[in-house]
């Protein structure tokens, strides 16, 4: 799905250009041509990245900025015909990503946006990461690595590994993870859970020689640190 940009921007000519460009390179558009619109549309969250002007009447886009960062983070690019240091730093303290002063060159505009949106793609990716100490477990790739090292590891080591981790500190009952494992309706051996984490212990705990992975005596397994 192509990602969504909104233009703050006032200057119907300027709008326009930067909106055909946008669209010529695959992007969805919108604009707004007044702060108070602007700050609606922001504030709808159904953008990927926001092209801001700072001269715009209604609501100058400072203002605009400081209000919608109350309820969304959507990245911004400030646009500003103001080359003045304090306008450059307000806007960076108040959220923004990156400005560019105008008149600019449409290519350098279209890689700030670029190097804009992969910022936020990789952040987003490591919010949806798991991570315990150097464990770092991606269920979107289905991906285990350890101090940057990839872990192999079966269908069923990493679901285990995932329940643990989403746990982390906490001590999970065998029967817990079996059921959410296994399943409720598994019939086969009754210390299959004992079997996994062993596995699971050789390929983090004996191969990196960390302790992640506990037992607690009568109950189950946590994982933690030390």
């Amino acid at each position: 799905m192509a990602e969504r940009i909104l233009i703050v921007e006032d200057e119907e000519r300027i709008a326009r250009f930067v909106e055909l460009e946008l669209r010529h390179e695959g992007y969805e558009v919108d604009k707004a041509a007044d702060g108070r619109t602007g700050l609606e549309r922001m504030e709808s969250g159904e953008y990927d990245l926001v092209l801001l002007d700072i001269m715009l009447p209604g609501l100058n886009g400072l203002e605009v900025l400081r209000r919608a960062r109350r309820t969304v983070d959507t990245p911004v690019i400030m646009l500003t015909a103001r080359d003045t240091v304090m306008d450059k730093v307000t806007g960076l303290d108040m959220g923004a990503e990156d400005y560019i002063t105008k008149p600019f060159e449409i290519e350098e505009l279209l890689a700030r946006i670029r190097v804009c949106l992969r910022k936020v793609e990789r952040r987003t990716a490591r919010a949806k990461a798991l991570e315990v100490g150097d464990l770092v477990l991606d269920p979107d790739r289905h991906t285990v690595s350890y101090d940057g090292h990839p872990v192999e590891l079966t269908h069923r080591e990493f679901d285990l590994l995932k329940i643990l981790m989403e746990n982390e500190g906490i001590v999970m009952a065998r029967s817990t993870l079996m059921e959410r494992v296994w399943g409720y309706d598994y019939m086969g051996e009754t210390n299959i859970v004992d079997v996994y984490v062993r596995y699971l212990r050789g390929k983090l705990d004996d191969a990196y020689g960390v302790k992640l992975l506990h037992t607690v005596r009568g109950v189950g397994y946590v994982l933690r640190i030390g």
